[in-house]
C-alpha cells in the first residue's frame, strides 16, 4: 500500500515539476551558446562568437580559459570531446587523453609500495592531452587562428581576478604544494604569511603559463610567414609544446620532481579522432566515447531501463530511486572489470555489453522487494558469439555468474558503511564541463580535467600536471583491461554526452563530478525525456548517487575504492514515505541539498528555431547565449 501511496503522490507532481520555478534562469539564444565552469571562460566562448568563430572555436577558447582558471584542471590534463559535424551529420569522438610514462608499470608502482599509482605529485601524471586536444578540434573543425582562440586565456594569465573557491583551494592545499618549488611559486602568492594563498578577487599572475602560451603563439606566427596553411601552423604550435623547447623544460622540470615523462613520450602522443558508441532509447540516439571513459555505462543503464515503464512508476518513487540504482550499479560493475584503453587492448566485449539482449538479462537480476549486495560483472561474451576468458577469474574473485546461485556477497568488493568522511569528495572528484553550439549547426561537448589542485607544476612551463595515473589498477583480477602499462590510457570518469533525435541534435550535456557523472548524466537526461522537465529543471532536480561501485579516484589503498553496498545519497527534499520504504529494502541513506555535480546542457529547440540553456545551481558555472 505504501508503494502505492508513494507513487500516487510522486505521479501527481510530474505537472507541478514542468511547471517548477528554478534557481537560476534558463539561458536562450538563436546564434549561439557557451556555458562552462567559471563566468569568466563562459565569457572567453562570448567574445570569440562575437569575433564571428564558430562553436569549436568558442569552446577551444572557453577550454584555454578553464584551464588557465584552475577550474579543476590544469593544461597538462586531458581533454574528451564530442562534436556534431553538421556538413557530414554526423558526431565524432576526440581522444586527448593522455597516456602512461615509460616506466609506469605496475612492478614499479607495487615496489613502491602502492596499491594503486598515487593520487598527486609527478609519479601521478600521464602526457599531457589537453594542448594538443585544443590545437587538433580547431584546426581540424575551427575556423580561427590559435592566436586568436588563446587571446582570452593569454589575457587571464597576465592576470585576473581570481575567485574565492580557487584561491581557497590553494590555501586549503597548501602543504601539499610546498613539496613542489614550480608550484610553490605560482600558488603561494604570500609566502610566510598566516593565508600564503592569494585572496578573492586578488590580481592572480601567472608569468610562466603566458610565457609558454606566448611561445606556441608564435610558432604558429613563424609558420603562417612562411607561407603554412591555417591547419599546418596551429600543428607548428602543437609541435613545439610537444616536441620543441617547452617539450624540453616540462620533461626537466618533471624529472627534478621524480616524474617519468621523457621527450619520447611526449612526441609519440597524439590526440586520436574516433567513431562514437551509440544506443538508441525511445527513439532517441545517444553519443558517448568509447570505453577508455566510463560513458558506455550511461548507454548500459539506459538499455536496462528501457525494458521498464519509468514514467508510470513517478519521478524520484521509491520504485523509480530503487530501479535506477540497480540498474546503475549493474552498469559499474561491468564497467569496473570490462573497461579500458581500447587502442592497446581490442578484446573488450563491448558490442556484448551494450547489446539490448544483454540489457535484458541484466534487467531480470533486479529484484523489486529489495537492494541486491551480490551485483557483479555479467558475462557479455556469448552476446557477441565469444567465450569469456576470464570466467575462471570472476569465480577467484567470488562471483558466480550464474545468478540462480548468487546467493552471497563477496567480501572482497564490499565496504559496509561510508566510511570515511571523505568518501563522497573522492566519489565527486574534479572535472569542469564545455558546452557550446550554433546557428551553422555545428555542437561541441567537452568533459576535461586533470592537474588540479593542489597540482604540481611541471618546472618553468606554468603547466600543471596530470593526476590521472591513479585511475589504472596495479591488479588485473580487479580489471584485466585497465592494468597500467607505458603508453596506455586509464579508464577515465570523464564523459561528454551528445543526443540527436530524428537525426538532428536534440541535446549535449556533461557535468563534473568523477564516478557521478554517468549517474547525474544519467537522470538528468530522463528528467528530460520521460518526465517532461525543461533544460534548467532538468539540471536543478534532485538526483540520487549509487556508491556501490569502485571508486575511479582518491585512496591509496584497497579498502578505500571498495563499493559501498547499499549506500545511496538523496536529496534533503525526499518524503518521509520514501526514506523509509528504501531503508527497508536495506539501503543506507545519507542526504545532501546538493546530489549532482554541476551539469551544463543545451536543447535543441527546433519548433521554434532556438537554442535553450542549463546550467546548475551547484556550483560556479555559468552559460551566455545570443
Amino acid at each position: 500500500m505504501r508503494y502505492l501511496i508513494t507513487l500516487l503522490f510522486c505521479a501527481a507532481c510530474i505537472p507541478a515539476i514542468k511547471a517548477q520555478q528554478t534557481q537560476k534562469p534558463p539561458l536562450h539564444g538563436k546564434n549561439w551558446m557557451a556555458i562552462t565552469g567559471k563566468p569568466l571562460a563562459a565569457t572567453a566562448g562570448s567574445m570569440i562568437f562575437q569575433k564571428g568563430g564558430n562553436a569549436v572555436d568558442a569552446a577551444c577558447a572557453m577550454l584555454a580559459a578553464t584551464c588557465t582558471m584552475w577550474d579543476v584542471l590544469s593544461w597538462g590534463g586531458e581533454t574528451q570531446a564530442l562534436i556534431y559535424n553538421p556538413k557530414t551529420k554526423k558526431v565524432i569522438g576526440i581522444n586527448a587523453m593522455g597516456v602512461a610514462p615509460t616506466g609506469a608499470t605496475a612492478a614499479f608502482f607495487k615496489g613502491k609500495g602502492y596499491n594503486f599509482p598515487p593520487e598527486y605529485g609527478p609519479l601521478a601524471a600521464t602526457t599531457p592531452g589537453t594542448p594538443g586536444g585544443i590545437c587538433y578540434m580547431l584546426s581540424n573543425y575551427g575556423t580561427m587562428s590559435l592566436e586568436q582562440v588563446l587571446a582570452p586565456a593569454m589575457q587571464l594569465a597576465a592576470g585576473y581576478p581570481i575567485e574565492a573557491q580557487t584561491a581557497n583551494n590553494i590555501e586549503r592545499g597548501k602543504e601539499r604544494i610546498k613539496q613542489w618549488p614550480y608550484s610553490k611559486k605560482v600558488f603561494l602568492t604570500h609566502i610566510g604569511e598566516e593565508r600564503e594563498a592569494p585572496e578573492a578577487a586578488e590580481i592572480f599572475v601567472q608569468k610562466d603559463l603566458l610565457q609558454t602560451l606566448t611561445k606556441m603563439v608564435e610558432a604558429e606566427r613563424a609558420a603562417l610567414r612562411k607561407g603554412k596553411s591555417r591547419k599546418d601552423a596551429i600543428m607548428a604550435a602543437y609541435d613545439r609544446f610537444y616536441k620543441g623547447d617547452i617539450a624540453q623544460e616540462f620533461v626537466r622540470g618533471s624529472k627534478e620532481q621524480g616524474g617519468l615523462i621523457t621527450m619520447q613520450d611526449l612526441a609519440k602522443w597524439k590526440p586520436i579522432e574516433e567513431e562514437p558508441v551509440q544506443v538508441n532509447y525511445k527513439g532517441i540516439d545517444v553519443y558517448k566515447l568509447k570505453q577508455w571513459t566510463q560513458g558506455p555505462m550511461l548507454l548500459q543503464a539506459l538499455n536496462i531501463l528501457e525494458n521498464f515503464d519509468l514514467k508510470s512508476m513517478g519521478y524520484n518513487s521509491t520504485k523509480y530511486l530503487h530501479t535506477i540504482y540497480q540498474a546503475m550499479s549493474l552498469a559499474f560493475a561491468d564497467r569496473d572489470f570490462y573497461y579500458g584503453d581500447p587502442y592497446f587492448t581490442k578484446s573488450q566485449p563491448m558490442k556484448g555489453l551494450l547489446s539490448k539482449e544483454y540489457a535484458k538479462q541484466r534487467a531480470a537480476m533486479i529484484k523489486f522487494d529489495k537492494n541486491d549486495p551480490n551485483i557483479g560483472p555479467g558475462d557479455p561474451y556469448p552476446f557477441e558469439g565469444r567465450t569469456n576468458p576470464y570466467l575462471q577469474l570472476l569465480k577467484q574473485r567470488g562471483y558466480e555468474l550464474d545468478t540462480s546461485k548468487r546467493n552471497f556477497a563477496p567480501t572482497h568488493d564490499i565496504r559496509n558503511s561510508l566510511g570515511k568522511a571523505d568518501y563522497q569528495e573522492k566519489l565527486w572528484l574534479g572535472t569542469t564541463s564545455v558546452e557550446a553550439a550554433d546557428k551553422d549547426g555545428w555542437v561541441v561537448s567537452i568533459t576535461p580535467s586533470g592537474g588540479w589542485l593542489p597540482a604540481c607544476i611541471a618546472g618553468n612551463t606554468g603547466v600543471g600536471m596530470s593526476q590521472r595515473m591513479q585511475s589504472f589498477v596495479l591488479d588485473s583480477s580487479l580489471n584485466p583491461f585497465n592494468v597500467v602499462e607505458p603508453g596506455k590510457r586509464p579508464r577515465v570518469t570523464l564523459t561528454p554526452s551528445m543526443a540527436l533525435k530524428d537525426g538532428k541534435p536534440y541535446l549535449s550535456f556533461a557535468v563534473q563530478g568523477g564516478d557521478t557523472q554517468e549517474q547525474n548524466l544519467l537522470q538528468f537526461f530522463l528528467n528530460m525525456v520521460e518526465f517532461g522537465m525543461t533544460v534548467q529543471q532538468a539540471t536543478e532536480a534532485a538526483n540520487i548517487n549509487t556508491n556501490q561501485l569502485w571508486l575511479s579516484l582518491g585512496g591509496s589503498k584497497i579498502d578505500d575504492r571498495k563499493p559501498s553496498v547499499g549506500n545511496i545519497l538523496l536529496h534533503d527534499s525526499t518524503p518521509e514515505a520514501v526514506r523509509n520504504d528504501l531503508k527497508k529494502m536495506g539501503y543506507i541513506l545519507s542526504f545532501d541539498d546538493r546530489t549532482s555535480g554541476p551539469i551544463n546542457a543545451i536543447f535543441f529547440d527546433w519548433k521554434h528555431g532556438s537554442f535553450w540553456g542549463g546550467s546548475s545551481n551547484h556550483g560556479e558555472d555559468y552559460g551566455i547565449g545570443w
